[in-house]
C-alpha cells in the first residue's frame, strides 16, 4: 500500500478563531469560545476530496500548566470534528512548554512523525498550514511544504514559509494549486 499525502493542520488560529489579547493570540478558554473560521469546513473539504488525508496538530499547553482541563479540550476536539467530519485525525501536546524538552510540542516534529506512521502518510507530498512560527519550524524538520497564514501578530518567524496566506481558505487553495503527483 503505497503512503498518503496529508495536510497538517495547526488549530488555534487556522481552523478556529483564536482570541488576541495585547497583540498575542490565545486559544480559546471555554467550549462556547469555540469558534471556527467561516471558510475552514468547506477549505477542508476540498482538500479531502484532492486526496489529502486531514491531520490536526495542536499544542495544548495550559492542560500541562493546570490552567485548562483536558477535558474541555477534548470536547473542543469533539466539537472540531462534528463541524468537520473531513478531519482524520487529531494530535494533540499537552507539554507545558516551560524549557522541558518535549518531542511532540511544536516546533518539534512528534506530533506530525507519529500522525505519518500511524497512518502511512507520505511526508515529502506533505504540507503544513499554522499561523505561527513553531508551526512553520515544526513543518519543516517534518520535511513538509509549509503556508503561513499571516495574522500579522509580530513574532518573528525563525525559518520561512513556503507560502503565505490570508486565511484557510487561501491556503487550501495555494494546496490544490499544486496538484499531487
Amino acid at each position: 500500500m503505497s503512503s498518503a499525502p496529508a495536510v497538517f493542520l495547526d488549530r488555534d488560529g487556522t481552523l478556529n478563531v483564536q482570541l488576541v489579547r495585547n497583540g498575542t493570540p490565545y486559544p480559546p478558554a471555554a467550549l462556547a469560545d469555540f469558534r471556527l473560521f467561516p471558510q475552514a469546513a468547506a477549505a477542508c473539504r476540498a482538500l479531502k476530496t484532492a486526496g489529502y488525508t486531514l491531520v490536526v496538530v495542536t499544542n495544548q499547553p495550559d492542560v500541562g500548566r493546570g490552567t485548562q482541563s483536558q477535558a474541555t479540550v477534548e470536547a473542543m476536539h469533539q466539537r472540531l470534528r462534528e463541524l468537520i467530519p473531513e478531519i482524520d485525525r487529531i494530535e494533540v501536546c499537552y507539554d507545558p512548554g516551560r524549557g522541558e524538552a518535549s518531542r511532540r510540542r511544536k516546533p518539534e516534529p512528534g506530533m506530525v512523525l507519529d500522525a505519518a506512521a500511524v497512518l502511512n502518510l507520505d511526508l515529502r507530498r506533505s504540507w503544513m498550514v499554522g499561523d505561527r512560527w513553531r508551526d512553520m519550524d515544526c513543518g519543516q524538520r517534518a520535511g513538509l511544504r509549509t503556508i503561513l497564514i499571516d495574522f500579522a501578530y509580530g513574532e518573528p518567524l525563525r525559518a520561512r514559509p513556503d507560502y503565505i496566506a490570508a486565511n484557510i481558505r487561501h491556503a487550501s487553495e495555494i494546496i490544490l494549486a499544486h496538484p499531487l503527483p
